[in-house]
């Protein structure tokens, strides 16, 4: 078994502890992971842009993925937010716990 890994960047960090809480709340996600921001460069609308974000990791079963990135996508403010989603494998106990906090 396998678990999604959904890491999106953030404007700041009161948008992503936002994202996180909505999420966990929901139980869509079993854990969100907040990191220090980060400098991000990239092509945005015919200019480059050199901005500060702030990376979230959030863990969910995979047939939840479709609804937490429809979440994301409500809550995150960018018109276009990355939303990268990694099947990744984890050990059994760890699943299973991911399994427990969403039931849905």
């Amino acid at each position: 078994m396998t678990m999604t890994a959904i890491l999106t960047n953030c404007p700041d960090e009161a948008t992503a502890d936002a994202i996180a809480e909505g999420l966990i709340l929901s139980r869509l996600v079993a854990c969100a992971n907040r990191y220090a921001p980060i400098r991000s460069l990239f092509h945005w609308q015919g200019a480059v842009a050199r901005e500060t974000e702030v990376p979230l990791l959030l863990k969910t079963r995979p047939a939840l993925a479709d609804r937490a990135e429809a979440e994301i996508r409500r809550l995150h403010p960018y018109d276009c937010p990355p939303i990268l989603r990694i099947a990744m494998e984890a050990n059994a106990d760890f699943l299973d716990w991911i399994r427990e906090e969403t039931p849905g």
